[in-house]
């Protein structure tokens, strides 16, 4: 797997990985973490993966010779509370359904962690949807996150996880 800086003409592969996202959560009834409208529906969406793909935040991952998922990072959200020490903050981590189960998001999340400490942060943080059967906050948790602050933005639950990093 190879993991590429993202940029702005990438930005329809992205909508496209989160509209592939979207329409399985709706297959499974799971409309609760992101609607039933793909992201490219969504002008805040579209300007949010715009931000991070011209400010040089997006990475992309490549398996097979396609992209297999992406990785948004830099700042925390408005809704979560400020860290308290450097960090890196995951704003966004999703795998192309035709590679699930294939360690896509845990190598986006090694690459993650990589940057964080090359710039000198032990902290990295995610937030995720934490409605439903809390499937997603359990996936961090096994990729070594810990549950810390939960918050809502309208009806919608979420759930801040952090993990410590050492060095090297």
């Amino acid at each position: 797997m190879r993991i590429t800086p993202g940029g702005p003409g990438d930005i329809d592969t992205v909508l496209g990985l989160l509209g592939d996202a979207t329409a399985w959560l709706v297959s499974i009834g799971r409309t609760g973490q992101w609607g039933t409208q793909p992201r490219s529906a969504n002008p805040r969406a579209v300007a949010q993966i715009t931000e991070w793909a011209e400010a040089g935040r997006l990475h992309l991952a490549h398996l097979d010779g396609q992209v297999a998922g992406a990785l948004g990072v830099g700042a925390a959200m408005h809704y979560v509370p400020p860290a308290t020490e450097p960090e890196l903050y995951v704003n966004l981590l999703v795998t192309g359904r035709a590679f699930a189960g294939r360690g896509v998001g845990a190598r986006l999340l090694d690459h993650a962690r990589e940057m964080a400490r090359e710039r000198g942060a032990h902290l990295l943080r995610v937030d995720c949807y934490a409605g439903g059967d809390r499937k997603l906050v359990r996936y961090y948790e096994g990729q070594g996150f810990t549950a810390t602050d939960t918050f809502a933005v309208s009806e919608w639950p979420g759930q801040v996880l952090v993990q410590r990093l050492r060095s090297g």
